[in-house]
């Protein structure tokens, strides 16, 4: 029998990951990723999600509330979780928690790799529309699960 929090966590994993449209996207990047290798495939997956960004520009913040609120209203609308952003000693801290999971496990690790190259993209263009300069790095830090994923923004 299931517990509560693992009931609640496959219902949105299965809202997240529609059959269909869910699986042709896996089918495409593993096998974008056993054509070209994962390192290879990094940069095309940050630059396609610099391009998503530029399609879903986030509204202008005042505040790091504002901000932190503009970008869960996006991932709302793309079904992609939650994030909770925070000031850190090295620069901004972005924590994506609830992100889409591949159905298969054997290609869970795979699929977050994937994924958080496509959100370092997503998220440094959102920070470089809000001001940020092109020469700060967004990079995944933490990976707490194949679904909870730090990241932060800051100068190397």
């Amino acid at each position: 029998m299931m517990d509560n929090n693992t009931a609640l966590k496959a219902y949105f994993q299965q809202q997240q990951t529609p059959p269909g449209w869910f699986d042709l996207l896996t089918i495409m990047i593993d096998g974008m990723i056993r054509n070209a290798g994962e390192r290879e495939s990094q940069p095309f997956l940050r630059q396609m999600g610099e391009t998503l960004a530029d399609a879903f520009p986030l509204p202008e913040a005042q505040t790091l509330g504002d901000l932190e609120q503009n970008i869960n209203h996006l991932l709302a609308t793309f079904n992609w979780g939650v994030v909770a952003v925070s000031v850190g000693e090295l620069g901004l801290v972005v924590r994506h928690q609830a992100l889409p999971v591949s159905r298969n496990e054997d290609q869970q690790v795979r699929w977050c790799n994937a994924f958080c190259a496509i959100l370092e993209g997503l998220y440094a263009r959102w920070l470089q529309g809000q001001g940020g300069e092109a020469h700060l790095l967004f990079q995944r830090e933490q990976l707490f699960s194949v679904d909870d994923v730090q990241f932060r923004y800051f100068n190397p």
